[in-house]
Protein backbone atom coordinates (compact mmCIF):
# COMPACT_ATOMS: atom_id res chain seq x y z
CA UNK A 1 0.00 0.00 0.00
CA UNK A 2 1.03 3.66 -0.48
CA UNK A 3 2.66 5.68 2.60
CA UNK A 4 1.54 8.64 4.10
CA UNK A 5 4.75 9.51 2.69
CA UNK A 6 3.59 8.99 -0.68
CA UNK A 7 -0.18 10.99 -0.41
CA UNK A 8 1.09 14.23 1.39
CA UNK A 9 3.17 16.92 -0.90
CA UNK A 10 5.83 18.95 1.15
CA UNK A 11 7.40 17.77 4.83
CA UNK A 12 5.35 16.05 7.53
CA UNK A 13 5.35 18.58 10.72
CA UNK A 14 7.83 21.49 10.77
CA UNK A 15 11.38 20.42 10.21
CA UNK A 16 10.97 17.06 9.20
CA UNK A 17 14.24 16.01 7.11
CA UNK A 18 14.62 13.69 4.74
CA UNK A 19 15.29 9.86 5.02
CA UNK A 20 18.29 8.65 2.69
CA UNK A 21 16.37 7.06 -0.16
CA UNK A 22 17.13 3.28 -0.45
CA UNK A 23 14.03 2.44 -3.13
CA UNK A 24 15.04 2.38 -6.68
CA UNK A 25 13.39 5.04 -9.17
CA UNK A 26 9.72 4.61 -9.98
CA UNK A 27 10.98 3.62 -13.81
CA UNK A 28 12.04 0.17 -12.18
CA UNK A 29 9.76 -0.64 -9.80
CA UNK A 30 8.21 -3.43 -11.57
CA UNK A 31 12.19 -4.90 -11.20
CA UNK A 32 12.72 -4.38 -7.51
CA UNK A 33 10.66 -5.37 -4.53
CA UNK A 34 8.59 -2.65 -3.15
CA UNK A 35 9.62 -3.59 0.84
CA UNK A 36 12.86 -2.30 0.82
CA UNK A 37 14.76 -6.20 1.24
CA UNK A 38 18.24 -6.04 -0.45
CA UNK A 39 20.50 -8.71 -1.50
CA UNK A 40 23.09 -10.61 -0.02
CA UNK A 41 25.73 -7.65 -1.26
CA UNK A 42 23.49 -4.93 0.05
CA UNK A 43 21.51 -3.98 -3.58
CA UNK A 44 17.97 -3.26 -3.63
CA UNK A 45 16.51 -7.51 -4.14
CA UNK A 46 15.40 -8.04 -7.58
CA UNK A 47 11.83 -9.32 -7.78
CA UNK A 48 13.65 -12.44 -10.20
CA UNK A 49 16.75 -13.23 -9.44
CA UNK A 50 15.80 -13.21 -5.51
CA UNK A 51 13.17 -15.02 -2.75
CA UNK A 52 10.02 -16.35 -3.76
CA UNK A 53 9.45 -20.10 -3.46
CA UNK A 54 13.17 -21.31 -4.75
CA UNK A 55 14.52 -19.27 -1.68
CA UNK A 56 12.04 -20.42 0.57
CA UNK A 57 12.68 -24.43 -0.07
CA UNK A 58 15.64 -24.35 1.57
CA UNK A 59 14.48 -22.45 4.48
CA UNK A 60 11.43 -25.32 4.70
CA UNK A 61 14.15 -27.64 4.28
CA UNK A 62 16.26 -26.17 7.35
CA UNK A 63 13.37 -25.85 9.34
CA UNK A 64 12.24 -29.90 8.60
CA UNK A 65 15.55 -31.01 9.54
CA UNK A 66 16.34 -28.41 12.51
CA UNK A 67 12.78 -29.81 13.96
CA UNK A 68 13.81 -33.62 13.46
CA UNK A 69 17.25 -32.55 15.53
CA UNK A 70 14.84 -31.06 18.16
CA UNK A 71 12.05 -33.64 18.92
CA UNK A 72 15.06 -36.39 18.29
CA UNK A 73 16.24 -35.03 21.70
CA UNK A 74 12.85 -34.04 23.23
CA UNK A 75 11.00 -36.70 22.88
CA UNK A 76 12.63 -39.30 24.51
CA UNK A 77 14.40 -37.11 26.95
CA UNK A 78 12.83 -38.23 29.90
CA UNK A 79 13.72 -42.05 29.46
CA UNK A 80 17.48 -40.65 28.99
CA UNK A 81 17.06 -39.02 31.88
CA UNK A 82 16.04 -41.49 34.34
CA UNK A 83 17.77 -44.91 32.34
CA UNK A 84 21.26 -43.36 31.85
CA UNK A 85 21.57 -40.36 34.45
CA UNK A 86 18.93 -42.48 37.25
CA UNK A 87 17.48 -39.37 37.92
CA UNK A 88 13.85 -40.36 39.56
CA UNK A 89 10.28 -39.92 37.63
CA UNK A 90 9.50 -36.32 38.97
CA UNK A 91 13.29 -34.64 38.79
CA UNK A 92 13.49 -36.32 35.39
CA UNK A 93 10.40 -34.64 34.58
CA UNK A 94 11.11 -30.95 35.99
CA UNK A 95 14.13 -31.49 34.46
CA UNK A 96 12.66 -32.06 31.01
CA UNK A 97 9.74 -29.16 31.40
CA UNK A 98 12.39 -26.20 32.50
CA UNK A 99 14.67 -27.38 29.58
CA UNK A 100 11.42 -26.79 27.33
CA UNK A 101 10.48 -24.00 29.14
CA UNK A 102 14.09 -22.27 28.42
CA UNK A 103 13.86 -23.30 24.74
CA UNK A 104 11.24 -20.93 24.04
CA UNK A 105 11.95 -18.18 26.14
CA UNK A 106 15.30 -18.12 24.73
CA UNK A 107 13.34 -17.14 20.98
CA UNK A 108 13.31 -13.58 23.22
CA UNK A 109 17.44 -13.45 22.88
CA UNK A 110 17.69 -14.52 19.20
CA UNK A 111 14.78 -12.23 17.97
CA UNK A 112 16.13 -9.15 19.94
CA UNK A 113 19.64 -9.27 18.13
CA UNK A 114 17.93 -10.44 14.86
CA UNK A 115 16.04 -7.12 14.79
CA UNK A 116 18.47 -4.95 16.46
CA UNK A 117 21.93 -5.74 14.70
CA UNK A 118 22.66 -9.17 13.58
CA UNK A 119 19.76 -9.75 11.56
CA UNK A 120 18.13 -13.02 10.57
CA UNK A 121 20.18 -14.37 8.47
CA UNK A 122 23.24 -14.10 11.00
CA UNK A 123 21.56 -14.75 13.65
CA UNK A 124 20.26 -18.07 12.26
CA UNK A 125 23.84 -18.68 10.97
CA UNK A 126 25.05 -18.09 14.83
CA UNK A 127 22.28 -19.79 16.40
CA UNK A 128 22.41 -22.89 14.59
CA UNK A 129 26.07 -23.48 15.00
CA UNK A 130 25.57 -23.59 18.86
CA UNK A 131 22.80 -25.81 18.52
CA UNK A 132 25.39 -28.38 16.21
CA UNK A 133 28.08 -27.97 19.01
CA UNK A 134 25.43 -28.92 21.93
CA UNK A 135 24.04 -32.01 19.71
CA UNK A 136 28.06 -32.85 19.32
CA UNK A 137 28.21 -32.25 22.62
CA UNK A 138 25.25 -34.68 23.65
CA UNK A 139 26.61 -37.36 21.50
CA UNK A 140 29.85 -37.30 23.11
CA UNK A 141 28.51 -37.39 26.27
CA UNK A 142 26.55 -40.38 25.61
CA UNK A 143 29.51 -42.20 23.86
CA UNK A 144 32.41 -41.89 26.24
CA UNK A 145 31.91 -44.41 29.48
CA UNK A 146 33.69 -41.64 31.37
CA UNK A 147 30.65 -39.17 31.13
CA UNK A 148 28.27 -41.52 32.38
CA UNK A 149 27.29 -43.18 35.59
CA UNK A 150 27.84 -46.63 36.20
CA UNK A 151 25.04 -48.92 35.27
CA UNK A 152 22.63 -49.62 38.32
CA UNK A 153 23.63 -53.10 40.27
CA UNK A 154 19.49 -54.22 41.18
CA UNK A 155 18.34 -51.22 43.02
CA UNK A 156 21.29 -49.13 44.01
CA UNK A 157 21.75 -46.90 41.05
CA UNK A 158 25.11 -44.84 41.11
CA UNK A 159 24.73 -40.62 41.54
CA UNK A 160 26.57 -39.23 38.19
CA UNK A 161 29.27 -37.00 39.03
CA UNK A 162 29.49 -33.33 38.43
CA UNK A 163 31.61 -33.74 35.29
CA UNK A 164 29.33 -36.42 33.58
CA UNK A 165 26.09 -34.14 34.76
CA UNK A 166 28.19 -30.71 33.69
CA UNK A 167 28.45 -32.37 30.08
CA UNK A 168 25.31 -33.38 29.38
CA UNK A 169 23.08 -29.97 31.05
CA UNK A 170 26.01 -28.04 29.33
CA UNK A 171 25.21 -29.73 26.03
CA UNK A 172 21.28 -29.69 26.63
CA UNK A 173 21.27 -25.68 27.24
CA UNK A 174 23.61 -25.02 24.17
CA UNK A 175 20.62 -26.79 22.28
CA UNK A 176 18.10 -24.54 24.31
CA UNK A 177 19.74 -21.53 23.31
CA UNK A 178 20.18 -22.41 19.54
CA UNK A 179 16.83 -23.46 19.10
CA UNK A 180 15.39 -20.31 20.83
CA UNK A 181 17.97 -18.33 18.87
CA UNK A 182 16.91 -19.55 15.53
CA UNK A 183 12.95 -20.64 16.21
CA UNK A 184 11.80 -16.80 15.61
CA UNK A 185 13.77 -16.18 13.16
CA UNK A 186 13.40 -18.93 10.57
CA UNK A 187 9.56 -17.98 10.10
CA UNK A 188 10.15 -14.32 9.87
CA UNK A 189 13.11 -15.16 7.31
CA UNK A 190 10.95 -17.40 4.60
CA UNK A 191 8.01 -14.72 5.45
CA UNK A 192 10.65 -12.05 4.14
CA UNK A 193 11.22 -13.87 0.54
CA UNK A 194 7.58 -12.01 -0.44
CA UNK A 195 7.27 -8.74 -0.54
CA UNK A 196 4.19 -7.90 0.92
CA UNK A 197 3.42 -4.99 -1.38
CA UNK A 198 2.60 -7.56 -4.04
CA UNK A 199 -0.57 -8.78 -3.90
CA UNK A 200 0.27 -12.25 -5.63
CA UNK A 201 3.52 -12.47 -3.29
CA UNK A 202 1.09 -11.84 -0.27
CA UNK A 203 -0.84 -14.61 -0.97
CA UNK A 204 2.09 -17.00 -1.54
CA UNK A 205 3.21 -15.80 2.19
CA UNK A 206 0.05 -17.06 3.45
CA UNK A 207 0.47 -20.27 1.79
CA UNK A 208 4.66 -20.15 3.52
CA UNK A 209 3.57 -19.99 6.57
CA UNK A 210 0.80 -23.25 6.52
CA UNK A 211 3.53 -25.39 4.40
CA UNK A 212 6.35 -23.83 7.28
CA UNK A 213 4.20 -25.83 9.55
CA UNK A 214 3.76 -28.92 8.06
CA UNK A 215 7.76 -29.37 7.57
CA UNK A 216 8.11 -28.72 11.09
CA UNK A 217 5.24 -31.69 11.68
CA UNK A 218 7.20 -33.95 9.66
CA UNK A 219 10.12 -33.61 11.41
CA UNK A 220 8.00 -34.09 14.49
CA UNK A 221 6.52 -37.06 13.34
CA UNK A 222 9.65 -38.83 12.02
CA UNK A 223 11.97 -38.51 15.12
CA UNK A 224 8.65 -39.65 17.25
CA UNK A 225 8.34 -42.89 15.46
CA UNK A 226 12.08 -43.76 13.82
CA UNK A 227 14.18 -42.22 15.98
CA UNK A 228 12.77 -42.76 18.89
CA UNK A 229 12.33 -46.15 18.17
CA UNK A 230 16.37 -46.25 17.48
CA UNK A 231 17.16 -44.83 20.56
CA UNK A 232 15.14 -46.95 22.55
CA UNK A 233 16.21 -50.68 19.96
CA UNK A 234 19.84 -49.62 18.68
CA UNK A 235 21.69 -47.06 21.73
CA UNK A 236 21.54 -43.88 22.56
CA UNK A 237 24.87 -43.00 20.64
CA UNK A 238 23.31 -43.73 17.32
CA UNK A 239 20.01 -42.00 18.92
CA UNK A 240 21.72 -39.27 19.43
CA UNK A 241 24.23 -39.34 16.10
CA UNK A 242 21.36 -38.91 13.91
CA UNK A 243 19.88 -35.69 15.01
CA UNK A 244 23.19 -34.15 15.34
CA UNK A 245 23.77 -35.37 11.31
CA UNK A 246 20.42 -33.58 10.42
CA UNK A 247 21.25 -30.16 12.54
CA UNK A 248 24.34 -29.94 9.73
CA UNK A 249 22.52 -31.26 6.72
CA UNK A 250 19.87 -28.18 8.19
CA UNK A 251 22.99 -25.55 8.01
CA UNK A 252 24.26 -26.52 5.15
CA UNK A 253 20.87 -26.37 3.02
CA UNK A 254 20.48 -22.72 4.68
CA UNK A 255 23.76 -21.69 3.90
CA UNK A 256 23.85 -23.26 0.10
CA UNK A 257 20.94 -20.76 -1.28
CA UNK A 258 22.30 -17.31 0.28
CA UNK A 259 22.67 -15.96 -3.08
CA UNK A 260 18.92 -16.06 -3.79
CA UNK A 261 17.77 -14.71 -0.46
CA UNK A 262 16.11 -11.27 0.40
CA UNK A 263 17.16 -9.40 3.19
CA UNK A 264 15.51 -6.93 5.60
CA UNK A 265 18.08 -4.80 7.43
CA UNK A 266 17.83 -4.66 11.06
CA UNK A 267 16.52 -1.09 13.05
CA UNK A 268 18.36 -1.19 15.73
CA UNK A 269 17.31 -2.15 19.17
CA UNK A 270 12.88 -2.48 19.07
CA UNK A 271 13.01 -2.18 23.23
CA UNK A 272 15.04 0.67 23.35
CA UNK A 273 12.71 2.56 20.63
CA UNK A 274 9.55 1.53 22.72
CA UNK A 275 11.48 3.01 25.98
CA UNK A 276 12.15 5.97 23.71
CA UNK A 277 8.07 6.35 23.12
CA UNK A 278 7.55 6.20 26.65
CA UNK A 279 9.57 8.64 27.85
CA UNK A 280 9.56 11.57 25.43
CA UNK A 281 5.86 11.09 26.06
CA UNK A 282 5.53 11.64 29.78
CA UNK A 283 8.29 14.48 29.14
CA UNK A 284 5.31 16.27 27.35
CA UNK A 285 2.29 15.33 29.43
CA UNK A 286 1.19 19.03 29.72
CA UNK A 287 1.81 19.94 26.23
CA UNK A 288 -1.56 19.98 24.18
CA UNK A 289 -1.92 17.64 20.87
CA UNK A 290 -1.87 19.74 17.95
CA UNK A 291 -5.64 19.51 16.12
CA UNK A 292 -4.43 18.15 12.75
CA UNK A 293 -1.88 14.76 13.16
CA UNK A 294 0.21 16.23 10.38
CA UNK A 295 1.87 18.40 12.55
CA UNK A 296 3.62 15.74 14.12
CA UNK A 297 6.73 15.23 13.51
CA UNK A 298 7.88 12.40 10.51
CA UNK A 299 10.70 12.41 8.21
CA UNK A 300 9.53 13.05 4.39
CA UNK A 301 9.93 10.28 1.62
CA UNK A 302 8.85 6.97 1.65
CA UNK A 303 10.80 5.20 4.45
CA UNK A 304 11.01 5.84 7.90
CA UNK A 305 13.96 7.16 10.25
CA UNK A 306 13.54 3.09 11.31
CA UNK A 307 16.66 1.74 9.28
CA UNK A 308 14.72 -1.03 7.02
CA UNK A 309 11.44 -0.09 7.97
CA UNK A 310 8.51 1.68 6.07
CA UNK A 311 6.10 4.86 7.06
CA UNK A 312 3.27 4.17 9.50
CA UNK A 313 0.03 6.10 9.03
CA UNK A 314 -0.63 8.23 12.15
CA UNK A 315 -3.89 6.22 14.03
CA UNK A 316 -6.12 7.82 16.36
CA UNK A 317 -5.79 5.48 19.05
CA UNK A 318 -3.96 5.85 22.94
CA UNK A 319 -3.52 9.73 21.82
CA UNK A 320 -1.35 9.92 25.20
CA UNK A 321 2.04 8.85 23.31
CA UNK A 322 1.12 10.71 20.18
CA UNK A 323 2.49 13.55 22.94
CA UNK A 324 6.18 11.74 21.64
CA UNK A 325 5.95 13.25 18.23
CA UNK A 326 4.49 16.74 19.38
CA UNK A 327 7.33 19.84 17.97
CA UNK A 328 7.84 21.80 21.10
CA UNK A 329 9.40 24.90 21.03
CA UNK A 330 12.43 23.93 22.75
CA UNK A 331 12.38 20.73 20.10
CA UNK A 332 12.28 23.51 17.35
CA UNK A 333 15.38 25.80 18.55
CA UNK A 334 17.47 22.74 18.50
CA UNK A 335 18.23 20.21 15.91
CA UNK A 336 15.38 17.96 17.03
CA UNK A 337 16.01 14.96 14.82
CA UNK A 338 19.18 14.34 17.21
CA UNK A 339 17.35 13.02 20.42
CA UNK A 340 14.90 10.22 19.80
CA UNK A 341 14.43 10.59 23.75
CA UNK A 342 13.12 13.94 23.58
CA UNK A 343 11.19 13.78 19.80
CA UNK A 344 9.96 10.37 18.09
CA UNK A 345 8.70 9.93 14.90
CA UNK A 346 5.22 9.26 14.33
CA UNK A 347 6.16 5.72 12.83
CA UNK A 348 8.13 5.45 15.87
CA UNK A 349 4.82 6.06 17.75
CA UNK A 350 2.69 3.66 15.76
CA UNK A 351 5.30 0.82 16.31
CA UNK A 352 4.43 1.21 20.01
CA UNK A 353 0.76 1.49 19.19
CA UNK A 354 0.49 -2.05 17.12
CA UNK A 355 2.14 -3.48 20.02
CA UNK A 356 -0.58 -2.52 22.48
CA UNK A 357 -3.16 -3.65 19.97
CA UNK A 358 -1.48 -6.69 19.62
CA UNK A 359 -1.37 -7.38 23.57
CA UNK A 360 -5.30 -8.62 24.11
CA UNK A 361 -4.97 -10.96 21.38
CA UNK A 362 -1.74 -12.11 22.58
CA UNK A 363 -2.90 -12.99 25.95
CA UNK A 364 -6.06 -14.98 24.97
CA UNK A 365 -3.87 -17.11 22.78
CA UNK A 366 -2.01 -17.90 26.17
CA UNK A 367 -5.10 -20.59 27.45
CA UNK A 368 -5.40 -21.77 24.19
CA UNK A 369 -1.12 -23.06 24.51
CA UNK A 370 -2.40 -24.01 27.99
CA UNK A 371 -5.23 -26.76 26.73
CA UNK A 372 -2.35 -28.19 24.52
CA UNK A 373 -0.05 -28.66 27.61
CA UNK A 374 -2.53 -30.94 28.95
CA UNK A 375 -0.39 -33.70 26.65
CA UNK A 376 0.76 -35.68 29.56
CA UNK A 377 -2.73 -35.82 31.19
CA UNK A 378 -4.09 -37.40 27.87
CA UNK A 379 -1.06 -40.31 28.27
CA UNK A 380 -2.20 -40.80 31.54
CA UNK A 381 -6.04 -41.30 30.66
CA UNK A 382 -4.19 -43.63 28.06
CA UNK A 383 -2.39 -45.64 30.30
CA UNK A 384 -6.29 -46.64 31.91
CA UNK A 385 -7.48 -48.02 29.00
CA UNK A 386 -7.38 -51.09 26.47
CA UNK A 387 -3.68 -50.59 24.75
CA UNK A 388 -3.51 -53.71 22.98
CA UNK A 389 -5.11 -53.87 19.31
CA UNK A 390 -4.62 -56.89 17.73
CA UNK A 391 -1.51 -58.29 18.84
CA UNK A 392 0.48 -55.59 19.34
CA UNK A 393 0.19 -53.33 22.26
CA UNK A 394 0.66 -49.44 21.78
CA UNK A 395 1.97 -47.57 23.70
CA UNK A 396 -0.03 -44.24 24.93
CA UNK A 397 2.19 -41.65 23.91
CA UNK A 398 2.52 -42.66 20.57
CA UNK A 399 -0.88 -41.45 19.92
CA UNK A 400 0.87 -37.98 19.10
CA UNK A 401 1.39 -39.32 15.90
CA UNK A 402 -2.38 -38.65 15.23
CA UNK A 403 -2.03 -35.69 16.33
CA UNK A 404 0.74 -34.86 13.39
CA UNK A 405 -0.81 -36.88 11.09
CA UNK A 406 -4.20 -34.25 11.50
CA UNK A 407 -1.98 -32.03 11.26
CA UNK A 408 -0.64 -32.76 7.71
CA UNK A 409 -3.61 -33.47 6.05
CA UNK A 410 -5.62 -30.37 7.35
CA UNK A 411 -2.73 -27.87 6.22
CA UNK A 412 -3.74 -29.65 3.07
CA UNK A 413 -7.22 -29.30 3.22
CA UNK A 414 -6.84 -25.62 4.33
CA UNK A 415 -4.66 -24.80 1.84
CA UNK A 416 -6.33 -26.28 -0.85
CA UNK A 417 -9.66 -26.30 -0.81
CA UNK A 418 -10.82 -23.81 2.52
CA UNK A 419 -8.83 -21.41 0.79
CA UNK A 420 -10.56 -21.10 -2.07
CA UNK A 421 -13.65 -21.60 -0.97
CA UNK A 422 -13.59 -19.28 1.36
CA UNK A 423 -11.96 -16.42 -1.04
CA UNK A 424 -15.68 -16.46 -3.35
CA UNK A 425 -17.35 -15.44 0.11
CA UNK A 426 -15.04 -13.02 1.86
CA UNK A 427 -13.62 -11.53 -0.96
CA UNK A 428 -10.10 -12.23 0.91
CA UNK A 429 -6.94 -12.91 -1.03
CA UNK A 430 -6.17 -15.27 2.20
CA UNK A 431 -9.80 -16.55 2.75
CA UNK A 432 -9.80 -16.16 6.31
CA UNK A 433 -8.27 -13.37 7.83
CA UNK A 434 -5.84 -14.70 10.47
CA UNK A 435 -8.16 -13.23 13.51
CA UNK A 436 -11.38 -15.46 11.88
CA UNK A 437 -8.46 -18.19 11.30
CA UNK A 438 -7.59 -17.92 15.21
CA UNK A 439 -11.14 -18.01 16.49
CA UNK A 440 -11.88 -21.09 14.44
CA UNK A 441 -8.71 -22.85 15.82
CA UNK A 442 -10.36 -21.71 19.42
CA UNK A 443 -13.41 -23.38 18.92
CA UNK A 444 -11.74 -26.35 18.06
CA UNK A 445 -9.39 -26.70 21.13
CA UNK A 446 -13.01 -26.70 23.09
CA UNK A 447 -14.25 -29.66 20.85
CA UNK A 448 -10.95 -31.45 22.25
CA UNK A 449 -11.46 -30.98 25.23
CA UNK A 450 -15.13 -31.64 25.11
CA UNK A 451 -14.19 -35.08 23.15
CA UNK A 452 -11.49 -35.74 25.77
CA UNK A 453 -14.27 -35.49 28.56
CA UNK A 454 -16.67 -37.80 26.85
CA UNK A 455 -14.24 -40.28 26.39
CA UNK A 456 -13.48 -40.19 30.17
CA UNK A 457 -16.89 -40.02 31.73
CA UNK A 458 -17.57 -43.72 29.31
CA UNK A 459 -14.45 -44.81 30.63
CA UNK A 460 -15.56 -44.49 34.36
CA UNK A 461 -18.36 -45.98 33.39
CA UNK A 462 -16.86 -49.06 32.27
CA UNK A 463 -14.90 -49.04 35.08
CA UNK A 464 -18.18 -49.02 37.93
CA UNK A 465 -19.97 -51.70 35.97
CA UNK A 466 -16.64 -53.88 36.11
CA UNK A 467 -16.02 -53.32 39.73
CA UNK A 468 -13.18 -51.65 38.85
CA UNK A 469 -13.42 -48.70 40.92
CA UNK A 470 -10.77 -49.61 43.51
CA UNK A 471 -8.68 -50.92 40.96
CA UNK A 472 -5.83 -49.22 39.12
CA UNK A 473 -5.92 -51.28 36.38
CA UNK A 474 -6.68 -50.36 32.86
CA UNK A 475 -10.31 -50.78 31.92
CA UNK A 476 -11.72 -53.02 28.91
CA UNK A 477 -12.18 -50.23 26.50
CA UNK A 478 -9.94 -49.30 23.68
CA UNK A 479 -7.53 -46.78 23.61
CA UNK A 480 -8.15 -46.03 19.90
CA UNK A 481 -11.44 -44.01 21.24
CA UNK A 482 -8.66 -41.09 22.29
CA UNK A 483 -7.91 -41.08 18.85
CA UNK A 484 -10.80 -38.40 17.52
CA UNK A 485 -9.04 -36.15 20.77
CA UNK A 486 -6.07 -36.11 19.09
CA UNK A 487 -7.33 -35.48 15.19
CA UNK A 488 -8.99 -32.25 16.88
CA UNK A 489 -6.23 -30.82 18.63
CA UNK A 490 -4.58 -31.20 15.23
CA UNK A 491 -6.93 -29.42 13.53
CA UNK A 492 -7.31 -26.53 16.58
CA UNK A 493 -3.18 -26.31 15.76
CA UNK A 494 -3.26 -25.74 11.75
CA UNK A 495 -5.77 -22.72 12.42
CA UNK A 496 -4.64 -21.04 15.69
CA UNK A 497 -1.13 -21.75 16.08
CA UNK A 498 -0.81 -21.02 12.18
CA UNK A 499 -2.68 -18.02 12.22
CA UNK A 500 -0.69 -16.56 15.23
CA UNK A 501 2.24 -16.67 13.34
CA UNK A 502 0.72 -14.99 10.66
CA UNK A 503 -0.88 -12.93 12.77
CA UNK A 504 2.16 -11.49 14.79
CA UNK A 505 4.21 -11.51 11.59
CA UNK A 506 1.51 -9.15 9.22
CA UNK A 507 1.08 -6.85 12.04
CA UNK A 508 4.32 -6.30 13.18
CA UNK A 509 6.30 -3.18 12.37
CA UNK A 510 8.45 -4.07 9.70
CA UNK A 511 11.91 -3.52 12.15
CA UNK A 512 9.96 -5.59 14.49
CA UNK A 513 8.75 -8.53 12.73
CA UNK A 514 11.33 -11.57 14.91
CA UNK A 515 10.44 -9.98 17.94
CA UNK A 516 6.98 -10.30 17.49
CA UNK A 517 7.32 -14.06 16.19
CA UNK A 518 8.93 -14.67 19.50
CA UNK A 519 6.46 -13.17 21.93
CA UNK A 520 4.34 -15.93 19.67
CA UNK A 521 6.25 -17.93 20.87
CA UNK A 522 6.79 -17.23 24.18
CA UNK A 523 2.74 -18.44 24.38
CA UNK A 524 3.99 -21.72 24.70
CA UNK A 525 5.86 -21.47 27.85
CA UNK A 526 3.11 -19.23 29.66
CA UNK A 527 0.40 -21.34 28.39
CA UNK A 528 2.52 -24.50 30.28
CA UNK A 529 3.00 -22.35 33.23
CA UNK A 530 -0.46 -21.88 33.73
CA UNK A 531 -1.50 -25.60 33.04
CA UNK A 532 1.25 -26.62 35.81
CA UNK A 533 -0.67 -23.65 37.94
CA UNK A 534 -3.88 -25.10 36.95
CA UNK A 535 -3.44 -28.37 38.11
CA UNK A 536 -2.01 -27.78 41.22
CA UNK A 537 -5.06 -25.87 42.23
CA UNK A 538 -7.45 -28.44 40.98
CA UNK A 539 -5.43 -31.16 43.14
CA UNK A 540 -5.37 -29.31 46.18
CA UNK A 541 -9.04 -27.83 45.95
CA UNK A 542 -10.24 -31.12 45.07
CA UNK A 543 -8.38 -33.60 47.68
CA UNK A 544 -10.05 -31.10 50.34
CA UNK A 545 -11.64 -33.47 53.20
CA UNK A 546 -9.41 -36.63 52.38
CA UNK A 547 -11.08 -36.85 48.90
CA UNK A 548 -8.99 -38.77 46.24
CA UNK A 549 -9.87 -35.81 44.20
CA UNK A 550 -10.34 -35.40 40.10
CA UNK A 551 -6.93 -36.78 39.05
CA UNK A 552 -5.11 -39.11 41.84
CA UNK A 553 -3.28 -41.80 40.89
CA UNK A 554 -5.62 -44.40 40.44
CA UNK A 555 -7.75 -42.74 37.93
CA UNK A 556 -10.65 -45.08 38.56
CA UNK A 557 -10.85 -43.62 41.56
CA UNK A 558 -10.96 -40.10 40.19
CA UNK A 559 -12.92 -37.58 38.24
CA UNK A 560 -10.80 -37.09 35.17
CA UNK A 561 -13.49 -36.13 33.33
CA UNK A 562 -14.32 -32.93 35.41
CA UNK A 563 -10.65 -31.73 34.59
CA UNK A 564 -11.92 -31.63 31.16
CA UNK A 565 -14.91 -29.82 31.36
CA UNK A 566 -13.20 -27.48 33.22
CA UNK A 567 -10.73 -26.69 30.46
CA UNK A 568 -13.31 -26.53 28.01
CA UNK A 569 -15.32 -24.36 30.38
CA UNK A 570 -12.40 -21.97 30.48
CA UNK A 571 -11.42 -22.10 26.66
CA UNK A 572 -15.22 -20.79 26.50
CA UNK A 573 -14.58 -18.00 28.60
CA UNK A 574 -11.67 -16.96 26.77
CA UNK A 575 -13.16 -17.71 23.14
CA UNK A 576 -15.92 -14.29 24.30
CA UNK A 577 -13.01 -12.46 25.80
CA UNK A 578 -10.78 -13.31 22.42
CA UNK A 579 -14.08 -12.34 20.03
CA UNK A 580 -14.52 -8.90 22.09
CA UNK A 581 -10.61 -8.54 21.46
CA UNK A 582 -10.86 -9.53 17.66
CA UNK A 583 -13.59 -7.73 16.67
CA UNK A 584 -12.43 -3.94 18.09
CA UNK A 585 -8.87 -4.65 16.68
CA UNK A 586 -7.57 -2.27 14.35
CA UNK A 587 -4.84 -3.48 11.60
CA UNK A 588 -2.20 -1.36 10.60
CA UNK A 589 -1.96 0.70 7.88
CA UNK A 590 1.76 0.77 6.16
Amino acid sequence: GRSRGEETAGPRGRGSRAAPPSFPEPQDASLYTGDGSVDIKGRPATRRATGNWRACFFILGTECCERLAYYGIATNLVTYLKIKLHQGNLEAARNVITWQGTCYLTTLVGAILADSYWGKYWTIAVFSSIYFIGLAGLTISASLPALQPPSCLGSVCPEPSLLQNGTFFLGLYMIALGTGGIKPCVSSFGADQFDDSDPTERVKQGSFFNWFYFCINVGALLSGTVIVWIQDNSGWVIGFAIPTVFMALAIASFFSASNMYRFQKPGGSPITRVCQVVVAAFRKWHIELPLDASLLYEVDGQNSAIEGSRKLEHTSEFEFLDKAAIISSTDAKSDFSANPWRLCTVTQVEELKILVRMFPVWATTIIFSAVFAQSSVFVEQGMVLDKRVGSFDIPPASLFTFNGISVMIWIAIYDRVLIPIARKFTGREKGFSELQRMGIGLVLSIVTMVSAALVELKRLEIARTEGLIHENVAVPMSILWQIPQYCFAGAAEVFTAIGQVEFFYGQAPDAMRSLCAALALVTVTVGSYLSSIILTLVSYLTTQGGDAGWIPDNLNEGHLDRFFWLMAGISFVNLLVYIGCAMRYKYKNV
